[in-house]
């Protein structure tokens, strides 16, 4: 207050609490930068963008496909030293397949087949003849390697498997000395695929099947032939791809 009794208010300087100064390296209102924040969610975006790309080329990466086909084994005539002369009708049947790749050209196969009905002939020293009425399953696994040009996929296949001899004991079988035989041998196989769909393709193939001559191991009318063959097996059917 000066002489005339007025308040008087005095300019006082910065007041020092002796505390250090808060700075900030940062340029002034970077932190609430728009364009940073455009840039922040521009990457995350991407980001995003990028994860649903992969997951959806996963999603449609086919590894496994299923088949059912129609199938025809065609057993050629035998002539063998021990005076055992076999031959065969057509016999009609299923087959399933299933796949798994290895890589975009080759896979593994598994395979279970079932024919109906068909009948085997015997003939021995060309007087005893013995018709034997057979269901035939197969059981086997093989390598498959293709190629792909366009919507064709050729392939070829070749492996092992059981194949299984059951006599059917009706009206056809003419002895009752025969039992049901297993025989172990080989495939081969070559066909193409033709893609209907990205799930879907019609399959053709030629397979071979390569064992000994069933004897049913029937010893009392010697069955034996001490004889391989090869069995030909036309397939057509439909896959699955997943």
């Amino acid at each position: 207050m000066d002489r005339s009794g007025h308040l008087q208010f005095l300019e006082r300087g910065p007041v020092q609490t002796g505390a250090p100064e808060l700075t900030s390296s940062l340029p002034a209102g970077w932190l609430c930068s728009g364009e940073v924040q455009d840039r922040m969610k521009k990457i995350a975006l991407i980001a995003f963008l990028l994860a649903a790309c992969l997951a959806a080329g996963r999603a449609q990466e086919s590894r496994q496909d299923v088949s059912i086909s129609g199938t025809v084994l065609v057993e050629p005539f035998i002539a063998s030293p021990t005076d055992t002369d076999v031959s065969a009708n057509r016999a009609f049947g299923a087959l399933a397949s299933y796949r798994f790749m290895l890589t975009p050209s080759s896979a593994v196969e598994a395979n279970y087949g079932i024919t109906y009905q068909n009948t085997l002939h015997y003939v021995i020293s060309n007087t005893n003849d013995y018709l034997v009425s057979t269901r035939t399953q197969e059981v086997s696994f093989a390598y498959v390697r293709s190629f792909n040009f366009h919507k064709f996929n050729p392939f070829a296949e070749a492996g092992a498997g059981g194949f299984i001899f059951l006599p059917i004991r009706n009206t056809g079988t003419k002895t009752l000395n025969v039992q049901q035989q297993t025989e172990i041998g080989a495939l081969f196989g070559a066909g193409v695929a033709y893609e209907i769909s990205p799930s879907f393709d019609i399959r053709a193939e030629y397979r071979g099947l390569v064992m000994k001559v069933p004897t049913f191991k029937d010893t009392l009318d010697n069955f034996t032939t001490n004889k391989w063959y090869q069995i030909y097996n036309p397939v057509i059917g439909v896959a699955y791809h997943f």
